[in-house]
């Protein structure tokens, strides 16, 4: 730094120049979600960071948001929802083009999913058009066979092994299913966990605000009117007394605007019970059909093995009706899935909205929770902040109070040990609605259910929809050959399968009459 000159023996000093003024420290937000001051014996595992003031930051640092438009938060793991390829080009009933995003309220978005599951019923149309004409050329364009000949048909051999190729296909399939009606399970019943655990958070921050207002003004009413009465002649000590109990009507004023979720219509635990209800119904359902089509190509594979035309038969039948089914599934599965996937591909939005129109809660709240990054903060943090600073004064107040007035009032000791045991309770609620305040918990339900409907839901719909078309094509396959097939068989009398050692036999019982006649 340069020096100044020196100043020459007997001149007046220089006037001093303007002071400045001391530089306090940057301001730090107005509550941490964990503040250190009140209770820093019961630490919490997932704290935020100490900032450079004392205090803890109001929010987490996000990860990278991922090409989804999830952002993330420490110690939650990036969804990989952009990783999709981009859905493919729909349109609605008069062939415009859909955006592909995901508008369910909207009519042109609705029947672009009609449309899709459509496709289903056309290629269930093709199937029964295909087989219905191969049968017919079947029947009515043979060759005639000579009279009493018995030789196979040329080619039967090579019908008979692709309709058993065709079923043990169909089986494979049917194990496909059941992997897929499995993960398609387990992502529902994430995302029923996940809500079960924010209902849970949800009604503890309820019970914890209501607990803590309780505890607080019955503190009002009756310890705090005590010591007023006791420091009656203190007229300072009195206006102490009188000071504590305006700062814990404030805490408790603070504190009944926490509790945002009371009074919502919209009950996570409701919507947990609805889905588990409708995914029960639908596993049971699969079950079934997979079951059911598991049969039919056994008992199929059976009579093709004994040569029981009758059992051919019925099973044909049968193949029909879960011919119509798979395609059926199929168009369920195909819209569900391609649904699924536009809401996959950015749910925030319509997450946010959604849940706004239901709830009624203000945006600032929800994606607060929602998205849960640095760009949000928390709209909690005057409250908490100012029921901090009253929580303090009180605290000091009682000090005071404990200090000043015990010595001259010994009945005023009883009031304040029971205030203070009662600070301390509200100390401890107020950590934990700090806690379960922050955005990490519900954000992390939140990612949860996003985890089971976008990985595992999606990823059982697509072995579902392999699984209908694995199954639509083998039963295709064993509809056009099972008559031919039976075609094959040889020729049997009525009594040629009869074992003449029976003793229910016909024959045998006409020789036995014939004998007991003679007899006589």
């Amino acid at each position: 730094l340069p020096q100044s000159p020196p100043r020459p023996p007997g001149a007046a000093p220089s006037p001093p120049g303007p002071r400045l003024p001391p530089q306090s420290p940057p301001p730090t937000p107005c509550l941490p979600p964990a503040p250190a001051p009140l209770s820093p014996a019961r630490p919490r595992a997932a704290r935020a960071p100490l900032d450079s003031g004392g205090s803890r930051s109001p929010g987490v640092r996000p990860a990278a948001p991922s090409p989804g438009g999830h952002g993330g938060t420490p110690g939650l793991p990036a969804l990989g929802l952009g990783a999709s390829p981009p859905p493919a080009a729909r349109a609605d009933f008069q062939l415009r083009p859909v955006p592909s995003g995901f508008a369910p309220q909207e009519q042109e978005y609705q029947q672009a999913l009609l449309l899709v599951a459509a496709l289903a019923g056309l290629g269930l149309g093709l199937s029964l058009i295909f087989i219905a004409v191969y049968l017919i050329r079947f029947c009515c364009c043979r060759p005639p066979e000579p009279p009493g000949s018995k030789t196979p048909s040329p080619g039967g051999g090579c019908v008979t092994w692709s309709c058993i190729v065709a079923l043990l296909a169909g089986c494979i399939g049917i194990g496909i299913g059941f992997y897929g009606n499995s993960e398609t399970s387990d992502g529902v019943s994430q995302l029923s966990s996940a809500l079960l655990h924010a209902n849970h958070t949800l009604s503890a921050i309820d019970h914890l605000v209501l607990e803590t207002v309780e505890r607080l003004g019955e503190a009002v009413r009756t310890e705090l009117t005590t010591l007023e009465e006791v420091l009656e002649p203190r007229t300072e000590l009195v206006a102490a007394a009188r000071g504590a109990r305006r700062q814990a009507e404030a805490v408790a004023q603070q504190l009944q605007g926490l509790a945002f979720w009371q009074g919502v219509p919209l009950s996570p635990l409701q919507v947990a019970e609805d889905v588990s209800f409708v995914e029960e119904y639908r596993w049971l359902a699969y079950v079934l059909l997979l079951l059911l089509e598991l049969l039919v190509c056994l008992f199929t594979l059976l009579g093709l093995a004994k040569q029981s035309k009758w059992l051919v038969i019925v099973m044909t039948v049968m193949s029909l009706l879960v011919l119509v089914l798979s395609w059926g599934s199929m168009g369920l599965e195909a819209a569900t899935a391609v649904g699924l996937s536009d809401f996959c591909s950015n749910p925030d939005p319509y997450v946010l909205n959604l849940t706004q129109e239901e709830t009624g809660l203000s945006s600032d709240i929800l994606s607060y929770y929602f998205l849960c990054n640095q760009a949000v903060s928390n709209p909690f943090q005057q409250r908490l902040t100012l029921s901090q600073r009253a929580l303090a004064n009180i605290h000091s107040q009682l000090l005071g109070l404990e200090r000043e007035a015990v010595p001259q009032f010994p009945s005023a000791q009883k009031p304040l040990l029971s205030l203070e045991e009662t600070l301390n309770v509200t100390e401890g609620n107020f950590h934990q609605l700090v806690a379960l305040l922050h955005c990490r918990g519900l954000h992390k339900d939140y990612g949860a259910a996003l985890r089971g409907l976008c990985e595992d839901a999606l990823e059982g719909l697509l072995f579902l929809l392999l699984f209908s078309l694995l199954s639509a094509g083998a039963l295709a396959t064993a509809l056009c050959s099972l008559p031919r097939a039976w075609a094959l068989f040889p020729p049997s009398d009525d009594y040629d399968d009869t074992d003449d050692d029976d003793p229910f036999n016909p024959q045998q019982e006409s020789k036995r009459f014939v004998q007991w006649q003679s007899s006589i």
